[in-house]
């Protein structure tokens, strides 16, 4: 008489998690994703397996054909860690017309258990640890903008002697997650005191750092919106404590302070490649701002390989701009007072293509790196700035 093999253990009951078990039969599931709340938008996946050490597993992501981007989809490659430290890419396959669009994952853990994610999470234990951290580096001022609709914290670090007005903020989409690694690079730059980059730009700037602009999101494993399925990046025109006390806490401070310049954080599900989105279109657009947006993605792509101008967003026709989203509105709202240059980075969920690392794929290595290069062609920039 022989034992049935047991089957494998799929959880998502945590932090950030997302999935659902349709069924499981020994090492292969057949799954798929919750959408966010109140909301049609789903890709982000984030859940463990265990008890499946040194078999081979197949998981099967169904229904993806409706996702928030099935473009994101072609030449994918899953997450997965066994530390939750380093996260490398396991081998995946998107097939489009199996079982309404299908991602097939296939990995041997050594492990017991294993966790598969759509890009590597950044818990919210690990935001507050690089908020506290932040906090207690000399000169560093934590302010609390305000409360998200679950009561959750809006954090803002600010630190900084200098005129010009800079404000970083990520995550306005949740599973974004590389937003916040790259938020940890930024602030590991500017809190060391050894470092010239920090020295130089804290002599010149007032920096307004917010690493989690949608943290209700993050926890409940949302791709793209808060805690009742409102897009957060479509607010920035008129927020209000109902629908999106986030952004308008942010933007509030924003109007206390001024904006010189200001970058929005972000990850792209289909582009294979680091680029950035300007203000072009606003209403009061001036060739002054325009040349400073151009210069500054200038200097990023000779001083980064990681960084490239010939892929990204088609450019809005004049006075077309969508002043919804920050940077548009930032842009608008702070030109005439500040002259103010503002942008949304983008950074990969796959891999970037120019440059591929077969091992890890776009990472939080590399978006940490990115984040202080950031910071590099800004004190470049500010010395061309008049």
């Amino acid at each position: 008489m022989t034992s049935k093999i047991a089957p494998i253990q799929i959880d998502a009951a945590f932090d950030s998690g997302n999935i659902e078990v349709l069924s499981i039969d020994g090492t292969s599931a057949r799954l798929a994703i919750r959408k966010d709340r109140d909301s049609d938008f789903f890709q982000w996946f984030h859940f463990r397996v265990s008890g499946a050490a040194g078999r081979r597993v197949e998981l099967k992501i169904t229904g993806l054909a409706a996702s928030a981007y099935p473009g994101g989809w072609t030449d994918y490659r899953a997450c997965v860690s066994e530390d939750r430290e380093f996260w490398g890419r396991a081998d995946t396959a998107w097939d489009k017309d199996a079982d309404g669009g299908t991602l097939t994952i296939h990995y041997t853990p050594a492990a017991s258990i294993a966790w598969f994610a759509y890009f590597a999470p950044y818990s919210m234990d690990r935001h507050h640890d690089l908020v506290s951290q932040a906090a207690l580096a000399e000169g560093v001022m934590h302010r609390q903008l305000g409360r998200s609709l679950d009561g959750q914290p809006i954090d803002c670090l600010e630190l900084g002697e200098g005129d010009k007005q800079v404000w970083l903020y990520a995550r306005q989409h949740p599973g974004e997650s590389m937003a916040e690694w790259w938020m940890e690079g930024a602030l590991q730059c500017l809190t060391d005191s050894t470092d010239p980059v920090a020295r130089l730009l804290l002599q010149q700037c007032r920096f307004h750092i917010v690493p989690n602009a949608n943290p209700d999101g993050s926890v409940r494993g949302h791709l793209r919106t808060n805690a009742i399925g409102v897009n957060l990046n479509r607010e920035w025109h008129e927020p209000s404590a109902e629908r999106s006390p986030e952004v308008l806490a942010i933007r509030n401070a924003m109007d206390e302070s001024g904006v010189h310049f200001a970058m929005d954080i972000h990850g792209d599900e289909a582009i294979a490649a680091v680029f950035l989105a300007g203000f072009e279109g606003v209403p009061n657009w001036t060739e002054a701002q325009g040349q400073g947006y151009e210069r500054y993605k200038a200097i990023l792509d000779r001083r980064w390989p990681d960084f490239q101008t010939k892929l990204g967003y088609p450019i809005a026709a004049p006075r077309k701009a969508n002043l919804t989203m920050s940077t548009n509105q930032l842009a608008n709202r702070f030109g005439p007072s500040h002259g103010c240059v503002s942008m949304t980075l983008e950074m990969p969920f796959k891999d970037y293509a120019a440059l591929p690392d077969a091992a890890q794929g776009w990472s939080p290595e590399r978006s940490r790196l990115l984040g202080r290069e950031c910071l590099a062609a800004l004190v470049e920039w500010l010395e061309t700035t008049g």
